[in-house]
């Protein structure tokens, strides 16, 4: 089955040109950075940092204000980009394993190919794929690595040939794009282009030509800054990493330290989109190249007295999204979404964009009625998933366009299950449980019917490998601790 409907297919008709009676396909460049928060964009309100492409490319395009990943590390994100769909359906994340071959064949890179385009990669591929690893030969071009590759280029085996110039990855994969649209346009065919970036991810390493760009740079710390602002905050979140990292990465001891050299790596992803779009400008192509720029997770920094990512909390899993077509009327206006939208979304988009059908399997929607109207499309409402780490952090969330809701189903003699309910219109840096006001006992029991549809969902159409069955038992709000401890006990007989 195919997803489709009048709406989409007018929104096709009204992204495609025609030239006589063939369609002339967009170029489609897919940039992802790794641990980058919405904080670290000028065009998010920060006034502290300098990201003049990033702002531009925004204002060129569309700013996405509501823009979340379905899980907020590495490789789950990026296979949730891939394929369109939520993690217990892709089956992929640490801890649990590798993606299976059927999955990665209804992937975005592969249909594009089959399609005709001219693909190529380059920077973390961030997972694997059963009996095919990293998927290289998949791609036309590619400058791909294994793990988390390196900071340094010679260290990354298919970008060594871009180190004598760019000795730091993140500007190599400037230089990459820049090859893969003279190739794509040497062989005239339609571009689509990953890149996948190693910064700002920790262990830090900044380019040092960038070492001036922040020297002596004091900023301001985010409203929830610290750990005064954690006391409402679920018990089981507190005992993965997360919380130790706001003192072990020094947030606590040298908070403009830290973030000069992060927002440093953040400058450094910048110039590289410049040269991107510097050769798009170049080769006369820019006119019908569709960018598309994002992170794979956000990054806590600090706020509540946490650190690193995973967690449902605002400045873990919301993150930057920039669409720029400019082959539409939108284009150019400044304009900014406030629609709730998902990685899961990035597959279908591209898809569509490409002129294919969108598979039934997938979870996302594409973003195209949205910038053709910012109160347009979008969804009703997100899953967050954690499956990672410390048994206690994993959980589920609920995410609408106004309201997040947790249910922490950890227990034990010491901690209780809990819940967590933000309104983040009135509390975006959520500071108020309001999972434990009385006042609003009807608002917590909407939200729990919304998050009990999605252990439906996950139920009926997650996967039963890889270790996802679980979640049917350990996220079901229903079940009694006890419950859960025999009905999982009773599956492993």
């Amino acid at each position: 089955m195919i997803k489709s409907s009048l709406a989409i297919s007018s929104v096709i008709l009204a992204f495609t040109t025609l030239a006589g009676a063939e369609v002339i396909k967009p170029n489609i460049i897919f940039l992802f950075a790794d641990d980058q928060s919405t904080n670290s964009v000028g065009c998010y309100g920060n006034d502290d940092v300098k990201t003049p492409h990033m702002d531009k490319l925004g204002a060129d395009g569309m700013i996405f204000d509501r823009h979340y990943d379905t899980t907020a590390i590495c490789m789950a994100s990026r296979a949730n980009a891939f394929t369109g769909m939520y993690e217990y359906k892709t089956g992929t994340n640490f801890s649990h394993g590798d993606m299976k071959p059927e999955v990665w064949g209804k992937s975005y890179p592969i249909l594009l190919r089959e399609a005709g385009y001219f693909t190529a990669f380059a920077g973390k591929f961030g997972m694997k794929v059963q009996g095919k690893g990293l998927c290289e030969t998949d791609f036309d071009m590619w400058g791909g690595g294994p793990g988390q590759t390196s900071y340094t280029t010679k260290q990354n085996r298919s970008m060594k040939k871009y180190a004598g110039e760019f000795p730091h990855s993140t500007l190599s994969y400037g230089a990459f794009g820049r090859d893969a649209i003279r190739e794509a346009i040497r062989l005239k065919k339609p571009l689509c282009l990953s890149i996948s970036f190693k910064a700002p991810h920790m262990p830090a390493i900044p380019d040092p030509q960038f070492d001036d760009i922040y020297k002596d740079k004091v900023f301001t710390k985010p409203a929830n800054y610290g750990r005064e602002f954690a006391e409402h905050l679920s018990e089981q979140s507190k005992k993965g990493r997360q919380y130790d990292r706001f003192e072990s990465w020094d947030y606590d001891k040298n908070y403009d330290g830290v973030m000069r050299i992060y927002h440093q790596q953040v400058y450094a992803i910048d110039v590289a989109l410049g040269m991107i779009r510097k050769e798009l400008d170049t080769q006369g192509v820019a006119d019908n190249t569709v960018i598309i720029y994002s992170s794979d997770n956000g990054f806590i920094c600090g706020s509540h007295g946490y650190g690193s990512k995973v967690l449902p909390m605002e400045e873990s899993s919301r993150v930057p999204l920039m669409v720029y077509d400019p082959r539409i009327i939108t284009a150019g206006k400044g304009l900014r979404s406030k629609m709730l939208t998902g990685n899961i979304d990035f597959a279908p988009t591209i898809l569509e964009l490409a002129g294919l059908p969108i598979p039934s399997n997938v979870d996302g929607k594409s973003l195209l009625p949205t910038l053709l109207n910012p109160k347009k499309g979008g969804h009703d409402q997100l899953a967050l998933m954690n499956t990672y780490g410390n048994i206690p952090t994993t959980a589920m969330s609920v995410v609408t366009q106004r309201y997040k809701y947790t249910f922490w189903w950890f227990g034990n003699k010491n901690m209780e299950p809990t819940e967590e309910l933000f309104d983040l219109q009135e509390d975006p840096h959520e500071l108020v449980n309001l999972a434990t006001d009385v006042t609003q006992a009807e608002l917590l029991s909407s939200m729990r019917k919304r998050y009990d549809q999605q252990h439906t969902h996950l139920k009926t159409e997650g996967v039963d490998y890889n270790g996802y069955d679980r979640y049917r038992i350990v996220f079901d709000r229903n079940l009694s601790v006890e419950q859960k401890s025999l009905e999982r006990a009773q599956k492993k007989k």
